[in-house]
C-alpha cells in the first residue's frame, strides 16, 4: 500500500470532456481494488471534449460534490453548446467558439482507491503516459494535450506513483449529457512524487471502443 499523506482539502481543476455520437458504451476506468485511503488533494485539469457524428446542440451538466471555483466558458446552470464532429464547440450563451469545456472546484474530502497503479521514473514519465493513455483509449491529440499539461509537474521527480481513478471519481463528479452519448471514456490520473521506487500491483483497463456520439474526459490531481 502506498504511504500517502492525508489532507483536508480537494481542488478539482480542468476537466476535458470529449463527445462523439452513435451506440451506448460507458467505460469508467476501474482499478478493481478493495483497499482505499481518504486523501484530500488538489484535483487539476479536467477537460471535456464533445464529438458528435453530426452537428447538434448538446447540454452538459455537472453534479460535483464540492464548490466550483472556475469554469470556462462560464458554467451557470450548465453548458449548452453547438458541438461539431471535429470537436469545435459554439457556446450558446456568448456565441463564441471553444475547443473544450473546463472547470475546477474544491471539495472537503474524498476517497481514492490507490492499492494498484504504476511507479515510473520521472525521466520516463513522458514515454509511459504516451503508451498508457493510448492503451486506455485517448487519441494523439488528447493524450498530447494531457502530457503538455502534466509533464512539467512530473518529469523532475525521482519517481511518480500513478493511478487512474475509476468509480470513485465518477461518484465525485457526475456528468449528465443530453442527448445521451453512445460512448464515454473518463480518464482521471492521481499521482504522487516518490523519492524511491516502490512495488505496486499494476492496473488493468477494459478495452474502449469509440462508437457513435463519443464523450472523452481527462484530468488529474497530485497528492501532496
Amino acid at each position: 500500500m502506498m504511504n500517502l499523506k492525508k489532507r483536508s482539502l480537494i481542488i478539482f481543476s480542468v476537466v476535458f470532456i470529449i463527445i462523439v455520437v452513435a451506440g451506448t458504451i460507458v467505460v469508467i476506468l476501474n482499478a478493481n481494488s478493495h483497499e482505499s485511503d481518504i486523501i484530500n488533494t488538489p484535483l487539476a485539469k479536467p477537460i471535456i471534449y464533445l464529438y458528435p457524428e453530426n452537428e447538434k446542440v448538446v447540454s452538459v451538466k455537472l453534479k460535483y460534490e464540492g464548490e466550483l471555483t472556475c469554469t470556462y466558458p462560464e458554467y451557470k446552470n450548465g453548458w449548452e453548446v453547438v458541438a461539431k464532429p471535429d470537436g469545435v464547440l459554439i457556446n450558446l450563451e456568448d456565441n463564441l467558439e471553444y475547443s473544450y469545456l473546463f472547470w475546477e472546484g474544491e471539495s472537503k474530502k474524498h476517497t481514492w482507491n490507490i492499492s494498484k497503479g504504476f511507479v515510473v521514473k520521472g525521466e520516463d514519465t513522458k514515454d509511459f503516459l504516451q503508451k498508457k493513455l493510448s492503451e486506455i483509449g485517448l487519441i494523439p491529440k488528447e493524450y498530447n494535450e494531457f502530457i503538455v499539461y502534466w509533464l512539467p509537474h512530473m518529469k523532475d521527480n525521482p519517481y511518480n506513483f500513478i493511478y487512474f481513478a475509476g468509480e470513485e471519481y465518477e461518484e465525485l463528479a457526475k456528468l449528465k449529457i443530453t442527448p445521451k452519448p453512445d460512448s464515454i471514456l473518463r480518464v482521471f490520473m492521481v499521482f504522487k512524487s516518490l523519492d524511491e521506487y516502490e512495488e505496486v500491483e499494476e492496473q488493468l483497463f477494459p478495452r474502449f471502443e469509440r462508437e457513435g456520439f463519443t464523450v472523452i474526459e481527462w484530468g488529474g490531481t497530485e497528492l501532496k
